[in-house]
């Protein structure tokens, strides 16, 4: 009777529920681990088996549990002690040994497998058990290799490396990408890519959207971006490629960030466009002879190549000529006086027009850049870069040029070592100012105009 109460009152209280809960519990955290687990007791009796294990071998919880040793099933007779001793040793060696070797499956297949043993105390201290995790070696090489080659990338990278994490703002930078953003590894993380570019920050943006939204382009794009750098900022050309990262732990792909790769191809990209430009004026200069040549007007030849100059390099041209006899070198007396000989219409865009022939000289004031050219007997640059757009139309202005001109050019025209005027080559805010190699085309195309004016006056004498 006062058993059946004992009986009773146990059950009533249910005092091994929560032994139960604690057992399931353990075999749920066993279950669902991605490593094979496996464990022994001090006399080496397999106590637990998960199902990474039973995926990798096929021996399941039933089939292991309970057995000595791996002796007899799990590897060949051969191999036996061997891996026996070594697992064992486990219980007696400080933290955690790692081995490999080979285990059967149930159909009768070896696999080479990866496994760290670490011993289990007990309450007293002394060993009670070992647990032994074991994966196969193929796949721990790759996570292995995985995980060198992100070190690799982070630390050696010849290119730059950067992880961009869903709010599209550096999550871990690489030392490459670092220097050429201007900062430290740590100084960029999180910041908004804004404060890095100044310029092309929302093509860049757009871009990485796109692959958190769709996945990686199918081809590298090459992103023009103005970078601020301490020094100053600095235009640069990234070749750029883009990868998706998500979580290998959910079962629907969850997007971490973009994996952002780039090589600074800015000096290649130059190079490729400055060959570019050259072989398009190199094209422009022979065609413009040969139609010129078909002229029977030298002056109307002098628009002709007046004309296919401007293509893809200026706004609108001017040819203003000296008023009077040209004098050679050194023989110069007064002040420089030019008359305006042709221009391109300031408004509707269309050919050069010849002004019909005067002596009335153009009002250039003082020092005008036109004025200069002749008196250097050299190529002469000016801008209005800085202004505001009043202030810009004011300089414009005040050398009788048309509205919206912020950049010029003038080359003087030269023939038979006398100086015959200036050929001036305007551009509107929507160009870059004229560099080096742009006088150097304009020179050339001011000895051809300077050629046909030339023979024009010869021809009216």
């Amino acid at each position: 009777m006062s058993a059946s109460r004992r009986s009773g009152a146990t059950d009533e209280l249910g005092p091994d529920e929560p032994e139960r809960d604690g057992a399931d519990l353990l075999a749920a955290l066993l279950d669902g681990m991605d490593a094979a687990l496996c464990a022994f007791d001090a006399d080496g009796i397999v106590t637990h088996w998960n199902r990474e294990a039973e995926r990798i071998l096929g021996w399941s919880a039933a089939d292991a549990v309970g057995r000595r040793g791996f002796s007899g099933w799990a590897v060949r007779s051969a191999d036996a002690d061997d891996v026996e001793a070594r697992l064992m040793a486990a219980m007696r060696a400080p933290g955690r040994q790692v081995h490999e070797f080979a285990l059967l499956t149930k159909d009768g297949g070896r696999v080479l497998v990866r496994t760290q043993s670490s011993a289990v105390r007990g309450p007293d201290g002394k060993p009670a058990g070992l647990y032994c995790a074991f994966s196969e070696v193929h796949t721990q090489i790759d996570l292995e290799r995985s995980i060198a080659l992100s070190e690799a990338l982070f630390e050696d990278a010849s290119w730059g490396v950067v992880l961009v994490d869903a709010d599209l703002r550096p999550a871990v930078v690489n030392v490459h990408a670092a220097r050429a953003l201007g900062s430290g590894r740590t100084a960029l993380l999180g910041r908004p890519l804004g404060d890095l570019i100044s310029q092309g920050v929302e093509e860049l943006e757009s871009a990485l959207a796109h692959v958190l939204a769709e996945g990686a382009p199918p081809a590298p794009a090459e992103l023009w971006v103005t970078v601020r750098l301490p020094e100053g900022d600095a235009r640069r050309c990234w070749r750029s490629g883009f990868v998706r990262l998500a979580s290998p732990l959910t079962e629907e792909p969850v997007p971490l960030g973009v994996g952002w790769l780039f090589q600074d191809v800015t000096e290649a990209k130059q190079t490729e466009q400055e060959a570019a430009q050259l072989r398009f004026r190199a094209n422009q200069l022979h065609r413009a002879s040969r139609a010129a040549a078909e002229c029977e007007d030298p002056a109307e030849a002098a628009t002709v190549h007046l004309d296919f100059a401007l293509a893809g390099f200026a706004d609108h041209a001017l040819i203003d000529l000296v008023v009077g006899d040209e004098q050679a070198d050194g023989e110069r007396t007064g002040p420089v006086r030019l008359a305006r000989a042709a221009a391109t219409p300031s408004g509707a865009p269309g050919p050069s027009l010849l002004v019909s022939r005067t002596t009335l000289p153009v009002r250039y004031l003082e020092g005008h850049p036109a004025l200069q050219c002749v008196e250097r007997t050299g190529s002469v640059r000016a801008g209005a870069s800085g202004r505001d757009a009043t202030r810009a139309r004011e300089w414009a202005e005040a050398r009788q040029w048309p509205e919206g001109t912020v950049h010029a050019l003038c080359a003087v025209l030269r023939s038979r070592a006398r100086t015959l005027g200036v050929v001036t080559f305007l551009r509107g805010p929507s160009r870059t100012q004229f560099e080096r190699a742009d006088a150097t085309y304009a020179e050339s195309v001011a000895a051809r105009i300077a050629g046909t004016l030339d023979l024009a006056r010869v021809l009216d004498r």
